[in-house]
C-alpha cells in the first residue's frame, strides 16, 4: 500500500539525487516487497508481451497480411494489450489497501483468464479460423463462447479493483487516487465497450451475417483501444509527479487537467468511431 508521504526509500530532499534514480529504485522496491501473486502477474505478463511481439516478427518477415479475422495481427495485438494491461493493473492496484485474500482471487483471476483468452485467440489464429463470432463448428462454438465468458470474468474482477479504489479515502496521496479512480472507471468503460463489441457480433454472426459482425466490432476498436490504457497513462504520470519536487496541489492540478484533456479525447475518438 503507498502511503501519503514522500516515495519509497527517499530520505533525504528530492534533490539530492536525479528523479530518475529515483523512480528507479522505487520500481526495484515494488518488486522486492511485491506480493506473490503480483509478481506472478508481472511474470505472465512478460510473457504474453513477449508473444505479441513474436507474432509481430511474423507478420514482418512473412509478409502476410495486417487485415481480416485471419490475421496474425490479432495474435500480435492481444499478446501486446493483454500482458501490457495485466502489467499495468498489476502494478496500480498494489497501492490500494486490500484485504490479502481479496487481492490475490481478483489479480489471480485476471491473470488466468488473460492466458486463456490470448492462448484461445493465438490457437485460432495459427489454426487459420476465426476465434471471436466463429460457430461454424462445435469446437470454434466452444473457443469463441469461452472467450465471451472470460470476458465476463474480466469485467468481474476489474470492477471489483474499481469499487476498492472509490472506497479508499486517506490511504493514498490525492493525486495517486484521483488518477487511479479515474483509470479505473474508463477501464470499465472499455470493457463494456468490448461487451458491446462481442453482443453485436454474436448477434450477427448468428444471424448468418459474420462478416458484418468483424466489421461492426471492429468500428468499435478506436474507441476500445483509447480506454485500456487510461489507467496506465495518468496513472504513471501521478506517480512520476512524486519524485518532483512540486507540491501535492499542484499535482493535484495537473492530473485534473489530465483527466479532462484525456476525458475529450475519448469523446471525441467515440464520435468519430463510436
Amino acid at each position: 500500500m503507498e502511503t501519503f508521504g514522500s516515495p519509497p526509500g527517499e530520505t533525504t530532499s528530492p534533490g539530492v539525487r536525479p528523479a530518475v534514480d529515483r523512480a528507479r529504485a522505487a520500481l526495484v522496491e515494488k518488486w522486492a516487497q511485491g506480493r506473490r501473486v503480483e509478481r506472478v502477474a508481472y511474470l505472465v505478463a512478460a510473457v504474453l508481451f513477449t508473444s505479441g511481439l513474436v507474432h509481430f516478427g511474423v507478420l514482418v518477415t512473412t509478409g502476410t497480411t495486417w487485415e481480416g479475422p485471419l490475421s496474425y495481427r490479432k495474435a500480435m495485438t492481444f499478446g501486446l494489450s493483454f500482458g501490457l494491461t495485466l502489467a499495468t493493473l498489476a502494478w496500480a492496484t498494489s497501492f490500494l489497501a486490500m484485504r490479502p485474500r481479496t487481492r490475490t482471487l481478483l489479480l489471480g483471476a485476471f491473470t488466468g483468464v488473460s492466458v486463456v483468452e490470448v492462448a484461445l485467440i493465438t490457437m485460432q489464429v495459427w489454426r487459420r479460423v476465426p476465434s471471436h463470432f466463429n460457430f461454424e463448428s462445435g469446437f470454434d462454438s466452444v473457443v469463441s463462447m469461452g472467450l465471451a465468458l472470460g470476458g465476463a470474468v474480466i469485467i468481474a474482477t476489474v470492477f471489483g479493483f474499481t469499487v476498492t479504489a472509490w472506497r479508499a479515502t486517506t490511504a493514498l496521496s490525492p493525486s495517486m487516487l484521483l488518477a487511479l479512480r479515474f483509470g479505473l472507471t474508463v477501464l470499465m468503460g472499455a470493457l463494456a465497450v468490448g461487451a458491446m463489441m462481442i453482443a453485436d457480433g454474436v448477434r450477427l454472426a448468428r444471424g448468418g451475417d459474420p462478416q458484418l459482425a468483424y466489421t461492426t466490432a471492429g468500428a468499435l476498436k478506436p474507441v476500445h483501444a483509447v480506454t485500456m490504457h487510461a489507467i496506465l497513462a495518468v496513472g504513471g504520470l501521478a506517480w512520476s509527479l512524486r519524485f518532483t519536487e512540486w507540491s501535492e496541489r499542484r499535482r493535484v492540478m495537473v492530473i485534473r487537467a489530465v483527466i479532462m484533456v484525456y476525458t475529450v479525447l475519448i469523446a471525441v475518438v467515440w464520435a468519430v468511431f463510436g
